[in-house]
């Protein structure tokens, strides 16, 4: 029979999409977000291309060297995104009505029930927990992995999380809850700018479909429960309840893992205690609807409120817009923020700038591109002569003076395609060149 659903999820995962590779790691919490000790450099790849942990101040990278050191032990990082700016209530309203779309045939009694009374949570969780997926990603060129949660959308193994639960990934492993199996996925595309993604799992059928639900109707005040691979631990979802805060907000968050950071908005904002790990979980309504996907807390810091109590900040993409993307998706349709298929790579490693109090890419002292530390052997910016110290100011004809920025400009672009790049050299000579881009991670 056809089945219709609406997807929303918690948490994230890896970062900014996008040629992006980190900044390095966090440090020291200052405010609401944290203020890294300062890590010097991490990769740029194509559109999705994971960010890195860097090197920290005062270490010699390694492509000053002779020979490159061996691969770094493999670490586990629970992806998730922490509160780094000041939050403020989005202009205009969240996404209007309800999204029907999405049909896809299922097998009968797949779908998940949906009660037409209040549930407790452990009845919601009941309901709730088969429908979601714990998602592994490694990344291969870092020697790292990073766990998140995924919502099943079709009987056959679409999934929707969030794009930085695997952006940079070589690889994404997927364990159903409902069956305990674990998958292959790929990644059928991406938009980071709104920080969701589509997967794909391998020879997966008769998965147990979430219970979509309509978020235009949610309001200040309404009981809500977020599911999730909390901390990464596998198993039975974690379940963590709590009310809506407010609506259509919006925030800077910063990847705990990369140490970009991004602006989202429209958000619902609620105070269940979601932690990393949970990105990409499903925020739930008290009738075992998914009204949401978690995306951003405030990494278990509380925060005072007027009254003087103490309280979680945690934010979720409304189900309604997430499902929209996901559509988009599916259909192949790309834009200025929706990438299909395969990433591209092009292989600059960005120098992080020593000014940006989160973490962000950019250009430092006064120049008006982006510096990069170097690139990567073999990649297609080697290819073109771009070394250390050089600045990136335009990709594919538009100027950039961020990471960010060359990311955006490489998301419609896929392994394959043909992408000026022009830079100035480290005696301030202009260059442009045309090259052809690699096949970059996962996202």
């Amino acid at each position: 029979m056809s089945q219709t659903y609406d997807p929303n999820q918690p948490e994230r995962g890896q970062g900014y999409p996008g040629p992006l590779q980190g900044q390095g790691q966090q440090g020291q919490q200052q405010g609401q977000g944290y203020q890294g000790p300062q890590h010097q450099q991490g990769y740029l790849g194509g559109p999705g291309f994971a960010a890195g942990t860097g090197n920290p101040a005062g270490q010699q990278p390694w492509w000053t060297m002779g020979t490159p050191p061996p691969p770094p032990p493999r670490r586990n990082r629970k992806r998730g995104l922490v509160l780094t700016g000041a939050i403020a209530l989005a202009a205009g309203a969240a996404a209007g009505g309800l999204i029907t779309g999405l049909n896809r045939t299922a097998a009968a009694g797949t779908a998940t029930a949906t009660s037409k009374t209040m549930l407790t949570a452990s009845q919601i969780a009941a309901r709730v927990d088969p429908a979601l997926v714990d998602v592994v990603s490694t990344d291969g060129l870092q020697q790292a992995t990073s766990e998140g949660t995924g919502i099943v959308l079709t009987s056959n193994g679409e999934i929707l999380t969030n794009n930085h639960v695997i952006e940079g990934a070589t690889s994404i492993k997927v364990t159903d809850v409902g069956n305990g199996k674990t998958y292959t996925a790929t990644v059928v595309g991406y938009d980071a700018s709104h920080d969701v993604a589509v997967l794909q799992l391998k020879g997966a059928s008769g998965l147990t479909i979430a219970s979509l639900g309509d978020s235009s109707s949610v309001q200040a005040g309404d009981t809500v429960v977020a599911l999730g691979n909390a901390e990464g631990k596998g198993g039975t979802p974690s379940v963590a309840t709590g009310t809506v805060t407010a609506l259509n907000q919006s925030i800077t968050a910063s990847d705990e893992l990369s140490g970009s950071s991004e602006q989202l908005t429209g958000l619902i904002e609620t105070n269940a205690d979601i932690q990393p790990g949970d990105s990409g979980g499903s925020l739930v309504n008290a009738y075992g609807q998914v009204i949401g996907m978690d995306t951003a807390a405030s990494s278990g810091y509380q925060f005072q409120t007027q009254s003087g109590q103490s309280a979680e900040q945690a934010y979720s993409i409304p189900i309604n817009e997430a499902v929209s993307i996901a559509k988009q998706i599916e259909a192949g349709t790309s834009s200025a923020d929706a990438h299909i298929g395969a990433t591209g790579f092009l292989g600059l490693e960005i120098q992080s700038s020593s000014q940006s109090p989160f973490g962000g890419f950019g250009s430092s002292g006064d120049s008006t591109g982006v510096a990069i530390a170097g690139a990567v052997s073999g990649s297609p910016a080697a290819g073109a002569g771009l070394t250390a110290g050089d600045e990136i100011t335009a990709v594919g004809g538009h100027s950039v003076s961020t990471g960010e920025d060359i990311a955006k400009a490489l998301v419609p672009y896929h392994p394959g395609d043909s992408v000026s790049l022009s830079w100035l050299d480290t005696s301030g000579q202009s260059h442009t060149a045309t090259v052809t881009l690699a096949t970059g991670p996962a996202a």
